[in-house]
């Protein structure tokens, strides 16, 4: 698997895989996403900012993630110090014919070089409050729960943020 950053060429395949996903995670019950977001406008804004980046899998993209470093007021009302800078994962998505690979796995642990490379202590994520998938996700990668949070550009849904530290290499 080689993680790498992506090219606006990526982006029908970015979308195909927000298209396989999208159905998936509403069946769930999961309204986080849907057929107007993310969309091309948001994935080429992450692109020419350089904070999107790709999994691919022999060859083959297999899954998507934005890593910010942009502050994210909305946190605060879980009670982290926004003001202690740190990376965030958003956007996260697999396509269901690579999962189980630990193509998410290895997205995140990008998320923790980004923090190294960028001197960051702090990993944060947020997800839906019915996205179990992505919950126990964040768990088995070593954030904890820190709080419920809404979004002001998704009103009506509900979010746990999620934070962890990261450990500098010596």
């Amino acid at each position: 698997m080689t993680i790498r950053e992506a090219m606006l060429t990526d982006i029908p395949e970015i979308m195909r895989i927000v298209a396989e996903v999208v159905p998936l995670m509403q069946a769930a019950g999961n309204r986080q996403w849907n057929n107007t977001y993310p969309n091309i406008e948001v994935f080429t804004k992450d692109i020419e900012l350089k904070q999107l980046w790709i999994a691919e899998h022999n060859g083959r993209i297999a899954g998507v993630t934005a890593i910010t470093t942009a502050p994210e007021p909305d946190y605060a009302q879980a009670d982290i110090d926004i003001n202690i800078p740190a990376v965030v994962t958003h956007r996260m998505a697999v396509s269901p014919r690579f999962q189980g690979l630990g193509i998410a796995v290895a997205l995140l642990d990008h998320a923790d070089e980004v923090a190294r490379r960028n001197a960051l202590t702090k990993a944060r994520a947020d997800t839906n409050t019915s996205n179990a998938a992505m919950q126990r996700l964040l768990i088995k990668a070593g954030y904890k729960n820190v709080g419920e949070i809404s979004l002001a550009h998704k009103p009506g849904l509900s979010f746990y943020c999620y934070e962890k530290d990261i450990h500098q290499a010596v």
